[in-house]
């Protein structure tokens, strides 16, 4: 069987799975969370290594039930996406319950940077952002080597509303000329893409390699920065998206400070909801010239 054909036939399941209830997909994708804890041995030894990273203070015993709970988000988050992709505006709108100033970029004179952590929900938030209000956003993604897959992914996240990706592969003109015309900016801040344009700034107490890009740009291109969080609810409950207020005093003359606060801040959000947040990612890859590897 060729891989475009697997493809085929496993989005013709996906596709199946997105007509049920959220109680069921909730469900399903639970007990697949479960089922990979089990068998993806080297996503759960990065989990577990990131955890105890982080909560050197939680006993190994709590720090196994916490991965075993993020497990089960993510297989949610693995089934739940494809709603996304194929359901109804309708349906969606009544999932998903939006907090806080979801206009802003609607009303304020300055092109809105949404800074969006990476929380399992974090594609919800990207709806949220084209089905409950009108400014156009842009926003960058990582290109699959799959030509099936990808094409899904561009169409579902573009179905929605007013939208351009750029592929992350690609130069920052495009995307700087788009935000310079009013297009607000989708940015997912807190991964480990390499020391470059990164400095090292404490997460959790350990440093991590960390993009200066969102003080940089929006001190460039004169953008608010608004954070915004997304959360997935228990069962059929739906999501939850937090618009906060704009960051006062950001971005300000002193890019790594602001990349600090920026990272305090996520630590914080994750500590209120840390089985919701993507562990399963080498947040700590890149170290400083001279140290080992934490992984």
């Amino acid at each position: 069987m060729s891989s475009a054909l697997a493809t085929r036939l496993l989005l013709g399941l996906l596709w199946l799975l997105h007509w049920l209830p959220l109680s069921v997909q909730a469900a399903f994708g639970r007990g697949l969370g479960g089922l990979l804890y089990r068998l993806a041995g080297s996503r759960r030894r990065i989990a577990l290594r990131n955890l105890e990273l982080c909560f050197p203070e939680k006993s190994a015993t709590e720090r196994e039930r916490l991965a075993r709970d993020h497990f089960g988000w993510l297989g949610r988050s693995i089934v739940e996406r494809r709603l996304l992709w194929w359901a109804p505006r309708e349906r969606l709108m009544k999932l998903i319950h939006v907090e806080g100033e979801v206009d802003l970029a609607e009303r304020s004179e300055r092109t809105v940077m949404w800074l969006v952590p990476h929380f399992m929900a974090l594609d919800v938030a990207g709806a949220s952002v084209l089905l409950f209000q009108k400014k156009k956003g842009a926003s960058i993604y990582q290109q699959q080597s799959n030509a099936v897959m990808d094409a899904v992914i561009r169409r579902g996240r573009l179905r929605l509303g007013n939208a351009v990706i750029f592929p992350r592969s690609d130069s920052a003109k495009p995307l700087i000329r788009e935000i310079r015309q009013g297009t607000g900016f989708f940015n997912l801040p807190d991964m480990d893409f390499g020391e470059r344009d990164a400095a090292f700034v404490p997460f959790f107490g350990v440093p991590a390699a960390t993009l200066l890009a969102p003080s940089r740009m929006a001190r460039l291109l004169n953008m608010a920065v608004q954070p915004v969080l997304a959360e997935m609810l228990p069962g059929g409950q739906g999501y939850r998206v937090r618009f906060l207020p704009a960051w006062d005093d950001f971005p300000s003359d002193d890019a790594l400070a602001d990349t600090a606060r920026m990272n305090r801040w996520i630590e914080q959000e994750i500590r209120r909801n840390p089985a919701q947040y993507l562990w399963v990612h080498k947040r700590f890859k890149t170290r400083p010239a001279g140290e080992p590897s934490l992984y």
